[in-house]
């Protein structure tokens, strides 16, 4: 089992730039792919980015390539979110998950959870 964490939200201006964390408890953290995802008022959660278990592959929405990084500190079992050049559509409640079983980008796949940390971006 993995129990999972996020800090680092906030307020910000467009244009700023925000440092997710998600720290993770559980012997299975390091062999888990780790994700974030995001939801905002009246939509539906949708995938942000992912990270596999070895930190080598990656993939993101296209909506925030080159603007957002996800990395992972498996000795802190530890996964960021590194987000640049924030626009107000990014303001969402984000939310960290791990996934044992592979490198999906449904949240369906994904068994474990954060709470979620609130990310405002003002325009």
């Amino acid at each position: 089992q993995v129990q999972l964490v996020e800090s680092g939200g906030g307020l910000v201006q467009a244009g700023g730039s925000l440092s997710l964390s998600c720290a993770g408890s559980g012997r299975t953290f390091s062999t888990s792919a780790m994700g974030w995802f995001r939801q905002a008022p009246g939509k539906e959660r949708e995938f942000v980015a992912v990270i596999g278990r070895n930190g080598i592959r990656t993939d993101y929405v296209d909506s925030v390539k080159g603007r957002f990084t996800i990395s992972r500190d498996d000795a802190k079992s530890t996964v960021y979110l590194q987000m640049n050049s924030l626009k107000p559509e990014n303001t969402a409640v984000y939310y960290c998950a791990a996934n044992y079983w592979s490198m999906s980008t449904r949240a369906y796949d994904f068994d474990y959870w954060g709470q979620g940390t609130q990310v405002t971006v003002s325009s």
